[in-house]
């Protein structure tokens, strides 16, 4: 082979991959917008990609995902947001991050935006209403605010002996007015008193327990609040250590050291929010798709904050609950 034949063939090797990659189709990008991070949600991330994959997308060959973390940083999410923008991506989620959610909505009204969400998505102004979005957002409500009276019934069953009851709140959250109007409706419907905690910093969170009187058989209801969320481990052990039994609206909390919790379930409702992501992903319109409600819920109980507590959990609720820790 002469030299200038050979030199071709060397040429058009290196250069077929190449042209053969810039060929290929380009995947759908998914953009993941969270105001936590990665190991916050082990679990909610892997019931996110087994949603996408009954939905029949799957990372790496039908679609892409680009994930972007806060960390906790709220200020964060507004760039984190405008970035997924600029990158094009097909579709917005944001499960289990309202503020992550009013970040994407502000950056953009043409890419579709999917939710998991505790606030009242009316009332924020994510979407005109649950039965017709509009816009470009839709999503799953978790009904966390409307579940506040049947926390509260669950606590008086668990501790039929209590004297004082407290709400635990971020007064600085998009979510607290919906709650406490609810849990004050509740309580006046149960005949008892709440008195509102109010924390939204780590400090006020450690007051905030220091202040409940010893002594007397006091309980808690909290409030829905990433900032509690990403907490939750302290919050479990400020608890025990201040002998009050608490109830939360995620199971998260009770794996972390909490007593008890009742909430939607989360791979329940991330699965709604994937099947969402599908049918945008195939041309649907974010407007025709409803706000989606959880279907299933879950009673969880961890027998060992209630030992530490020394609280004897009557056989009725143990029944009904859907896990126990022990």
């Amino acid at each position: 082979m002469r030299r200038r034949d050979f030199l071709s063939v060397v040429a058009g090797a290196a250069v077929w991959p190449i042209t053969a990659r810039a060929q290929q189709p380009t995947l759908p990008l998914i953009g993941f917008l969270h105001q936590g991070s990665a190991d916050q949600n082990v679990e909610r991330l892997a019931a996110f990609r087994k949603g996408l994959g009954q939905a029949g997308l799957t990372e790496g060959q039908t679609i892409a995902i680009e994930f972007h973390w806060a960390d906790g940083k709220f200020e964060k999410l507004p760039a984190l947001a405008a970035d997924l923008v600029q990158r094009q991506v097909a579709v917005i989620a944001t499960p289990f991050s309202t503020d992550a959610a009013l970040a994407a909505k502000a950056a953009t009204q043409v890419i579709p935006i999917v939710f998991v969400s505790s606030a009242d998505t009316v009332q924020i102004g994510l979407v005109a209403s649950l039965n017709r979005p509009g816009g470009n957002v839709t999503g799953v409500t978790t009904l966390n605010t409307e579940l506040a009276p049947k926390r509260l019934e669950l606590l008086r069953t668990l501790v039929p002996n209590a004297s004082r009851y407290y709400a635990l709140i971020n007064p600085t959250s998009d979510l607290t007015a919906a709650f406490v109007r609810d849990v004050e409706a509740a309580a006046a419907t149960l005949g008892i008193h709440v008195e509102i905690l109010r924390a939204s910093n780590d400090l006020e969170l450690e007051a905030a327990f220091t202040g409940i009187p010893q002594g007397a058989r006091s309980v808690l209801v909290s409030s829905t609040d990433a900032f509690f969320f990403v907490r939750r481990e302290q919050i479990g052990a400020l608890a025990i250590r201040h002998g009050l039994p608490a109830i939360f609206d995620a199971r998260a909390y009770t794996r972390a050291g909490g007593l008890m919790s009742y909430a939607g379930d989360d791979t329940d409702m991330m699965l709604l929010a994937t099947s969402y992501i599908g049918r945008l992903l195939r041309g649907e319109r974010p407007e025709d798709l409803p706000v989606a409600q959880p279907t299933k819920f879950a009673l969880t109980i961890n027998l060992k904050t209630a030992k530490a507590l020394g609280l004897n959990v009557p056989p009725t609720l143990l029944a009904t609950a859907d896990e126990i820790i022990e």
